[in-house]
C-alpha cells in the first residue's frame, strides 16, 4: 500500500502508524542528527533547556485548579459529579492531580501523544479512574471507517486491544490527524548540537581544560625514553601530582596545541545560540528557562510571562479541555452543560490589581459607558452569579455611581 493510502485510509482495512514512522517515510529513516549524534527520548531529557521546556509547560498546566464545571440557567459552578474529584484531586490510587497532569503533560510535549486508560463503570459509563501509559507500550491503528484501536503492550510481553471510547488519547500538533509529531524527532538537530557541545566541553574540562598537542623534541626516542615521557606528561594531566603546573623540558622540547581553544570555537555564544534555537522549537521565551535577557527591564519581563501565559500556555490549556470534553464526558453530560475548566487566573495572582483596573474600567468607573456586566466579570474570575447584576451600567449627569468595585 503506497503512502499517501495509508496516510488518509483508503486501499485497506486498516492503517497502522505511529508519529515516528509517518516522519521516517516523509523526511527519511533514523533520529542521528546533522552533529553526528543520536537523538533519543532518554538523551534529549538530558538536555537541561529540552528538560526546562517541557516542565515549565508541564508545570503551568497541572499547578492550576481542574474542574469538571456546569452552566444551568447562565450560572456556571463546580458541577456535583465524581468525574470533578478524580480531575481535580485524585485520577487514580497513587497518583495526585498534579503528578498525573505533570507526566500526562511530559508525554505529550516531547513524544507528541500521551494515552490514559478510562476505567469506565455501570450502565452510564461514568469514569472511575484515569491511568496513564506510557507511549512506548502503545501502537495506533486506524480502521477503514476512521476509527482507532490501541494495542498496548504489558510488562509480560503480551498485547491487548482497547477502542476509543477506553483510551484518552491527546495529541500534541499534528500532521495526519490522529498522531501527534514527535517533537524529540522534529527538534534533533537543535538537541543533538546541543549534546554534541556539552560532550565537547566535557571532554574539555577532564582534560584540565587544557587542549591536546604534539611534544616535539630533538633527537631519536628510544622504547624506554617514549615511555619515560609519557609517564611525565601524565604527571602534568588533572588529577596528576604537577597539574596545571608549568611545563619544564629539555632535548629542545616544544609543546604545540592541535585544537581550537574555547574562546576560538565561540563555545559560550555557541551553546546560547542552542538554548534560543530549542526554546523556539517548544514555544517558550528563553526568559521562562532561566536564559535572561541582559536588556530586559521589570516591565518587559512582566510582559514576557504575560506572553507565556498567552501564547504558550494558554493553546495547552484549549488542547487539554476539548481533549477532556470529548474523551471523558458523555452524552448526557454535555447536553447537560457540563464541561471541564483549566482555571489560568491562579498564575495571574501577582497581576490582581491590574485585572481589578481592567474589571473597573469595563464596569463603567469614572462615569464612562460600561461594556461588561458584573456576571460577565464574574464568569471571567469562576465566581457564581448574582441576582440583578446582567444590567450594563449607564452613566448619567445626575449619578455619581462608581461600580468599578462591586464585582
Amino acid at each position: 500500500m503506497g503512502f499517501w493510502s495509508r496516510l488518509f485510509g483508503r486501499g485497506g482495512d486498516e492503517t497502522k502508524m505511529t508519529s515516528l514512522e509517518l516522519f521516517r517515510e516523509v523526511y527519511g529513516a533514523g533520529r542521528d542528527s546533522m552533529a553526528g549524534v543520536a537523538v533519543t527520548t532518554a538523551a534529549a531529557l538530558e538536555v537541561s533547556t529540552v528538560l526546562a521546556c517541557a516542565r515549565v509547560i508541564a508545570e503551568g498546566c497541572s499547578q492550576i485548579p481542574f474542574h469538571l464545571m456546569q452552566e444551568t440557567g447562565g450560572r456556571k459552578s463546580i458541577a456535583s459529579d465524581p468525574l470533578d474529584d478524580i480531575l481535580y484531586r485524585r485520577p487514580n490510587g497513587f497518583q495526585t492531580s498534579f503528578e498525573f497532569r505533570e507526566t500526562v503533560l511530559l508525554h505529550v510535549i516531547l513524544c507528541g501523544n500521551a494515552y490514559v486508560f478510562v476505567n469506565r463503570v455501570g450502565s452510564a459509563r461514568r469514569v472511575r479512574e484515569l491511568l496513564i501509559i506510557e507511549p512506548h507500550r502503545v501502537e495506533v491503528k486506524r480502521l477503514a471507517d476512521f476509527s482507532l484501536r490501541y494495542k498496548v503492550r504489558n510488562d509480560d510481553g503480551s498485547y491487548r486491544e482497547y477502542g476509543q471510547e477506553e483510551i484518552w488519547h491527546i495529541r500534541g500538533p499534528s500532521w495526519n490527524t490522529w498522531m501527534g509529531l514527535d517533537a524529540v524527532k522534529t527538534a534533533r538537530n537543535a538537541i543533538g548540537l546541543a549534546i554534541s557541545l556539552e560532550q565537547g566541553q566535557s571532554e574539555f574540562q577532564k582534560n584540565g581544560a587544557k587542549q591536546s598537542g604534539i611534544v616535539s623534541v630533538e633527537g631519536k626516542l628510544d622504547k624506554k625514553k617514549f615511555e619515560d615521557l609519557s609517564a611525565w606528561l601524565d604527571r602534568h594531566r588533572i588529577g596528576g601530582d604537577r597539574a596545571h603546573a608549568p611545563l619544564v623540558m629539555d632535548m629542545a622540547g616544544k609543546f604545540t596545541p592541535t585544537a581550537m581553544t574555547g574562546v576560538d570555537q565561540q563555545l559560550i555564544e555557541t551553546r546560547n545560540h542552542q538554548i534560543v534555537q530549542i526554546c523556539a522549537h517548544f514555544r517558550v521565551l528563553p526568559i521562562m528557562v532561566g536564559h535572561y535577557d541582559k536588556a530586559a527591564t521589570y516591565a518587559s519581563a512582566e510582559q514576557m510571562f504575560l506572553h507565556h501565559v498567552i501564547h504558550t500556555l494558554m493553546p495547552w490549556y484549549q488542547r487539554i479541555e476539548q481533549s477532556a470534553d470529548v474523551n471523558l464526558l458523555t452524552e448526557a453530560q454535555r447536553a447537560a452543560g457540563m464541561f471541564t475548566k483549566l482555571n489560568p487566573n491562579a498564575l495571574m495572582r501577582g497581576a490582581a490589581n491590574d485585572r481589578a483596573e481592567y474589571y473597573a474600567k469595563a464596569l463603567g468607573a469614572g462615569g464612562a459607558p460600561a461594556w461588561m456586566t458584573q456576571n460577565e466579570v464574574r464568569d471571567l474570575e469562576d465566581i457564581d452569579r448574582i441576582d440583578g447584576a446582567d444590567e450594563l451600567f449607564k452613566p448619567s449627569a445626575q449619578s455619581a455611581q462608581q461600580p468599578g468595585g462591586s464585582a
